[in-house]
């Protein structure tokens, strides 16, 4: 049978039946506008993890009290334990080679009131350090100073989030500084507002409140221990050597000889961020399985078909075979109509899939990233289905009896 023929009758029995067509390929363009939409959303999260955990600061080392956690290398969320002091933050800043800058802080949430609203926000206690290390830059007015804490003034350094929150979109910044807010009962004046930096958790600077350390430890953490000590290291050539001397010197302070003991833990900007790669590479890998399923349930779509196809045309096919066409031509025309039937699938899901991606980017529902890695594998996957799927009807149309099967009724 010659290769024109072939692609003929393809394309005749393809048509003959277009809404039995269009109904089988649908299994096929669902699964793969499924595999590269999920694929697309995990890729995405992780890029924006990745981006949200890097505007924090760059070269930085997290200092945390308590033990880091056997289990996954997780760690006890802040103020879980009490070791860190501003005594070790200042010790590291003099004693460590390497350092950029040190900003110790304690955090906790708080209800803040003004301007006949409320809403409970994350509150931060910082030095004059904190915006160096943590690349926070003000629209408005001036941060936390050395004086400030030296004074324990009652001052306060907003974030874009809680200014739209409280005060409403349309204000202008310059015009809130002076203005007086109260946190647990206490009134502060907003000295600064911060740059929005987008996104949200990592210590975003958008949905914080700031002011100084000292403020914040006599009111409201109610000791003089710290939640946090974030390291800027010079050169990245360098990190894990400040990291080896930062644990040398805390041990010592702390009275600790081994280090399996120690009361403290040190996180790696790196490490935080390979770590959460590899959560977000696993849940991308398990929503593009589940999607993967459709795929199998289009596979079977299209064995269906072929199955049902086989049985309405035995008459051909014993008409075929009778006038010289070989077992090997009849299973090949039916393996290249399945075949062609998730090629027409694949080419549409890969457009879907494209189109609903750019959609949830367009409207902001969701960060998505198209890797074409994940659009050829769909579209391989989708082109095995066609030809696994339809080897048996094929097989099984090619083994008819050209008598029994001009017999058919």
């Amino acid at each position: 049978m010659l290769i024109s023929d072939l692609f003929t009758e393809t394309h005749l029995a393809i048509t003959s039946n277009k809404v039995r067509t269009g109904l089988t390929i649908l299994g096929i363009v669902i699964g793969i506008a499924s595999v590269i939409v999920m694929v697309a959303i995990g890729n995405g999260s992780q890029q924006s993890i990745e981006e949200s955990i890097q505007s924090i600061g760059s070269n930085l080392l997290t200092i945390r009290p308590g033990a880091q956690n056997s289990f996954g290398g997780g760690f006890r969320s802040s103020g879980s334990a009490d070791s860190l002091t501003l005594k070790d933050a200042e010790a590291i800043a003099s004693s460590v080679k390497n350092i950029a800058a040190v900003a110790p802080y304690s955090s906790g949430n708080e209800q803040i009131i003004a301007n006949g609203e409320n809403m409970n926000s994350q509150i931060y206690g910082v030095t004059y350090a904190y915006p160096e290390v943590n690349n926070i830059e003000l629209s408005a007015g001036s941060f936390i100073t050395e004086t400030h804490n030296s004074k324990r003034s009652k001052v306060v350094v907003i974030g874009p989030d809680i200014r739209d929150e409280i005060f409403g979109e349309d204000v202008e910044d310059t015009d809130l500084i002076g203005e007086t807010i109260r946190i647990g009962g206490l009134k502060f004046s907003i000295i600064g507002i911060t740059e929005s930096k987008g996104g949200s958790g990592f210590g975003s600077s958008d949905e914080v409140v700031y002011m100084p350390l000292s403020t914040y430890q006599q009111y409201y953490a109610g000791n003089d221990y710290l939640s946090t000590i974030s390291v800027s290291v010079s050169e990245q050539e360098v990190m894990d050597q400040a990291e080896a001397d930062i644990e040398a010197l805390l041990l010592k302070r702390h009275g600790i000889s081994n280090s399996d003991d120690a009361d403290f833990n040190i996180r790696n900007q790196e490490d935080i961020i390979e770590t959460m790669s590899s959560v977000t590479g696993t849940m991308t890998a398990l929503l593009a399985a589940v999607a993967g399923i459709s795929l199998v349930v289009g596979g079977i779509g299209i064995m269906n078909m072929m199955l049902t196809t086989v049985t309405e045309r035995t008459r051909e096919i014993g008409l075929r075979k009778s006038i010289g066409a070989s077992q090997a031509d009849i299973q090949t025309q039916f393996l290249l109509e399945s075949a062609t039937l998730c090629l027409l699938g694949g080419i549409i899901g890969v457009v879907l899939g494209f189109a609903v991606s750019y959609i949830f980017n367009y409207f902001d529902i969701t960060t998505t990233v198209v890797s074409m890695s994940s659009v050829i594998l769909a579209f391989g996957v989708s082109a095995v289905i066609g030809i696994v799927f339809g080897y048996y009807p094929a097989r099984r149309a090619s083994k008819l009896s050209p008598i029994e099967a001009l017999r058919y009724e």
